[in-house]
C-alpha cells in the first residue's frame, strides 16, 4: 500500500503551513486500523494539504495515494476520502478559457493551473469510482455518485450506471444520493439535461418511496427551475406528511466514532446532534435544494414553509425556522402568519426548536411584531419553561439564564414589555451588549431603564478595556435620553485612556448630543473639543454643542474647516453630515459643501448633497446627485431615500425610482456570500422611507 511514497520529495513540497514534509504520515493515518488516528489524519489533510479549499503541489503529489487507499477495501472510511477527493477535483473554473487567459506572472496563474491539474488527474483515474457504487460499505456508496458526477470523464457512462443502480440500492440515503447525483450531472452536461429532466419528472410520480419522490422532484425544479409546476406546494407537503407517516419509528443510530479534538470531528459530532431524534433527517437537504430553485417564487416559498410549521413532526417545523431565515433575509414578503408560526414554537417542549425560533425572531426587529405575544409569553413564564426543570407559573427567572435571545426579539419589535425585563437584565453581573443595542426602539417608556444605566456606566474602570465596556451603555443612555446621567458621561469623557480615546470622545460626545440642553454642564468640553485632531471627534463635538446651545458662533466654523480640498472621504462626510443636521441655521455653509457634489467619493458626493438640502432647501441641485448615487450603489439608498422624504413635492423627479424599489422582491442589500445582523431592519427601513416619500410627493405633506 502507498507505494512509492518515500520517492517523492515532499520536503521540496509545499501546503498551507510550509514544508510538506508531515504529509506522508497523514496518507498512512488514513490507512490506519485506529478509527481517532484516520480521523486525525483526515483533519490534517483538509487542514494544511487542502486548506480551504487550496490545491498545492503537495496536492496533486497526494491524488495517486488517495486513489489507491479509495481502490483498497481493506482502508476504512473510504467514504471520507472519496469526499476528500471529489473537493480536491471538482473546484472548476468560472469558464474553460480562463487558465488561458492568466499570464505566468499572473499570481492566480498557480493555482488556477493546479485546480485544472487537480481535475485531470482525478479524472484520470476516476474509473476506481464505478465500482464503489455497489461498495460492502454504505458510506463509500453514499459518496461515490457525486465523484462519479463530478470527476468521472464519461458522463454518460455515469448516467446510465446511476440509474440502474438505483434500482438495486436500498439505503434510502444513499438512494437520495444518487438521484442528487443525476441533478449533478444534467447541471453540469446541457446535453444530457432534457433527457434527465424528463427521467427526473417520471421518478417523482412513479416511484413508491415518497423520500426518493421528493428527491426527484427537488433535482427536477434544480434542472428545470422555469418549468416547476404549479401546484409544486400541494404536492411537496403531501410528499413530506406521506415521509412523515412512513417514518413514524426511531431514528436509526450512526456508527459510534471516537472522539478526536479535531475540528473535522466537531462538524461531525454537529451533525449528529442536529439529526439525532430525527427519522428523516435527509429531508432538510431536499427542501434546501428546491427552495433555491423556488428562488423568487416567494409566495409558493412562504406557502410550503407555513404547511411545514404545521407539521406534528417538529423537525419538519425546525427545518422550515431554517428555510425561512434564508427566505426573508433575501426577499421582500408579507411573512406575519410565518412569524406567528415561528413565535408558536417558542413553547415547544424541544429545546433545538425553541433555538432555531428564538435564533431566527432576534434578527426580525419590526417584523417580529406577531410574534411579540408568544416572545412575551415565553419570557413570563420563566427559564426552562416547555422542558425540563421548568419554573412553575409566574415564577419568571433571570434574564440571563438563556433567554435574552427571546428578550432581544421583542424589544427590537419595539414591544415596551420588554422593559421591565431590561431593566432585570441590567441587575445581572453580565448584560448582552445587543440588548443595550436595543434600547431605541422603545419609546419614552424606556426612560425608567436610565438610573440603571447611569449606575452601570459609573462600574465601569477607564482602563484599555472603556470603549468595549462603555459604548453599549452610552448608547443605550442617549436613546432613552437619560440626562441624569450627565456627570457619569463626562467621567468616561474626560478619564479616557490613550487606547481607543477618539472612540470614547466621540461616543460620549453622541450621547451627550442627545441630551440636547440637559447637557448644558458639559459645555466647556465639547468647546475644548471642537479643536481635536480628529475629525470625528471635533464634528460630534459640533453637533452636541449646537444640541446643547443651539449656538453657530463656534460650530459653523469648526465643521467648515472640514470642508477642505485635502480633506479625506471620512472628514468631509463627517462634517457635512452635522451640518445637516444643524438645516437652515447652517445655510451660511452652503458653499462649502458644494464642491463636495463633484467629489469621486460617492458617499462625500451623497452627504454633501443630503446637508446642501438640508441647510438651503434647494433641491435642484441635490436631487440630481442624489439620483445618480442611488443607481451607482444600493447600500446609499436608505440615507438617500431619507432625504427625498424630506424634501416632498420637491423631490417629485425621483417618483419613479421610488416606486421601482418598491416594486422589488429582492432586498436592495441582499448578498450571496452571507448576512448581518441588521440586514433585514435596514432593508424594512429603506421600504419604509420610501412609502414615505411617495405619500408626500403625492400628496404634498409630510
Amino acid at each position: 500500500m502507498l507505494t512509492g511514497i518515500e520517492e517523492v520529495d515532499w520536503a521540496s513540497l509545499g501546503h498551507a503551513y510550509g514544508p510538506a514534509d508531515d504529509v506522508p504520515e497523514l496518507l498512512r493515518g488514513l490507512a490506519s486500523a485506529d478509527p481517532a488516528e484516520r480521523e486525525t489524519a483526515l483533519d490534517g489533510m483538509y487542514g494544511a494539504v487542502h486548506h480551504q479549499g487550496d490545491v498545492y503541489d503537495s496536492t496533486l503529489a497526494c491524488i495517486p495515494f488517495l486513489l489507491e487507499l479509495v481502490a483498497d477495501p481493506a482502508v476504512q472510511d473510504r467514504g471520507c476520502i472519496v469526499e476528500l477527493l471529489t473537493s480536491i477535483g471538482g473546484i472548476e473554473l468560472d469558464d474553460d478559457e480562463e487558465l488561458d487567459e492568466l499570464g505566468a506572472d499572473d499570481e492566480e496563474f498557480i493555482p488556477a493551473a493546479n485546480y485544472a491539474m487537480a481535475a485531470a488527474a482525478i479524472a484520470a483515474g476516476a474509473d476506481v469510482f464505478l465500482g464503489l457504487v455497489s461498495d460492502a460499505d454504505p458510506e463509500v456508496r453514499l459518496a461515490a455518485p457525486c465523484a462519479l458526477a463530478s470527476l468521472h470523464p464519461e458522463p454518460a457512462r455515469v448516467l446510465n450506471l446511476l440509474r440502474e443502480r438505483l434500482t438495486v440500492e436500498r439505503d434510502t440515503e444513499v438512494r437520495l444520493a444518487l438521484v442528487a447525483a443525476v441533478g449533478r450531472l444534467a447541471l453540469r452536461h446541457a446535453s444530457l439535461r432534457a433527457e434527465t429532466v424528463e427521467w427526473l419528472g417520471w421518478l417523482a410520480r412513479a416511484a413508491q418511496d415518497p423520500g426518493l419522490r421528493l428527491a426527484a422532484l427537488a433535482q427536477r425544479a434544480r434542472c428545470a427551475p422555469g418549468d416547476i409546476p404549479d401546484d409544486v406546494v400541494p404536492w411537496v407537503t403531501g410528499l413530506l406528511e406521506e415521509i412523515r407517516t412512513s417514518a413514524n419509528r426511531p431514528a436509526v443510530p450512526g456508527t459510534e466514532r471516537a472522539a478526536t479534538p479535531t475540528l473535522i470531528g466537531q462538524v461531525r459530532e454537529l451533525l449528529e446532534e442536529h439529526a439525532a431524534g430525527r427519522p428523516a433527517p435527509w429531508t432538510e437537504e431536499l427542501l434546501r435544494t428546491l427552495h433555491a430553485a423556488l428562488d423568487d417564487r416567494v409566495d409558493d416559498r412562504i406557502a410550503l414553509i407555513v404547511a411545514q410549521l404545521r407539521s406534528p413532526d417538529w423537525g419538519q417545523r425546525s427545518d422550515a425556522i431554517w428555510m425561512c431565515g434564508g427566505l426573508i433575509r433575501v426577499w421582500r414578503g408579507r411573512y406575519e402568519e410565518v412569524v406567528r408560526l415561528v413565535g408558536a414554537q417558542l413553547q415547544d417542549p424541544e429545546p433545538r426548536l425553541r433555538e432555531a425560533a428564538t435564533s431566527f425572531l432576534e434578527r426580525l426587529f419590526e417584523l417580529g411584531a406577531p410574534a411579540a405575544d408568544a416572545l412575551a409569553a415565553r419570557l413570563a413564564a420563566g427559564p426552562g419553561a416547555a422542558g425540563p426543570g421548568a419554573a412553575g407559573p409566574g415564577t419568571a427567572g433571570p434574564v440571563g439564564s438563556g433567554r435574552d435571545g427571546a428578550l432581544l426579539a421583542l424589544a427590537r419589535a419595539g414591544d415596551t414589555r420588554a422593559v421591565p425585563l431590561l431593566a432585570r437584565a441590567l441587575e445581572e453581573p453580565e448584560v448582552r451588549r445587543e440588548l443595550l443595542y436595543a434600547m431605541d426602539g422603545l419609546g419614552p417608556s424606556a426612560a425608567m431603564l436610565a438610573p440603571l444605566l447611569t449606575r452601570r456606566l459609573a462600574e465601569v474602570e477607564l482602563d484599555e478595556r472603556l470603549y468595549d465596556r462603555a459604548a453599549p451603555l452610552l448608547y443605550a443612555l442617549a436613546a432613552v435620553r437619560g440626562a441624569q446621567a450627565v456627570p457619569e458621561v463626562l467621567r468616561v469623557l474626560r478619564g479616557a485612556p490613550a487606547n481607543r480615546r477618539d472612540w470614547v470622545r466621540e461616543a460620549t460626545l453622541r450621547t451627550l448630543a442627545a441630551f440636547g440642553p440637559a447637557a448644558a454642564e458639559a459645555v466647556p468640553d465639547m468647546r475644548r473639543l471642537l479643536a481635536a485632531d480628529s475629525a470625528a471627534v471635533a464634528t460630534t463635538a459640533a453637533r452636541a454643542l449646537w444640541a446643547a446651545e443651539g449656538d453657530r458662533g463656534d460650530v459653523l466654523p469648526a465643521l467648515e474647516g472640514w470642508l477642505r480640498p485635502d480633506a479625506s472621504g471620512a472628514e468631509w462626510c463627517a462634517a457635512a453630515q452635522a451640518l445637516g443636521e444643524i438645516g437652515p441655521a447652517a445655510a451660511a455653509a452652503a458653499p462649502a459643501l458644494r464642491p463636495g457634489l463633484a467629489s469621486r467619493d460617492l458617499w462625500v458626493r451623497v452627504r454633501s448633497a443630503a446637508a446642501l438640502w438640508r441647510v438651503s432647501g434647494d433641491a435642484s441641485v441635490a436631487l440630481p446627485v442624489l439620483l445618480a448615487a442611488w443607481e451607482e450603489n444600493r447600500h446609499a439608498r436608505v440615507d438617500i431615500a431619507e432625504c427625498l422624504a424630506e424634501m416632498g413635492p420637491a423631490a417629485s423627479a425621483a417618483q419613479l425610482v421610488v416606486l421601482t424599489e418598491l416594486t422589488r422582491r429582492r432586498r436592495h442589500n441582499a448578498r450571496e456570500d452571507g448576512s448581518g445582523s441588521h440586514d433585514i431592519h435596514v432593508d424594512e427601513k429603506l421600504l419604509t422611507l420610501c412609502r414615505a416619500a411617495l405619500a408626500r410627493m403625492e400628496r404634498g405633506t409630510f
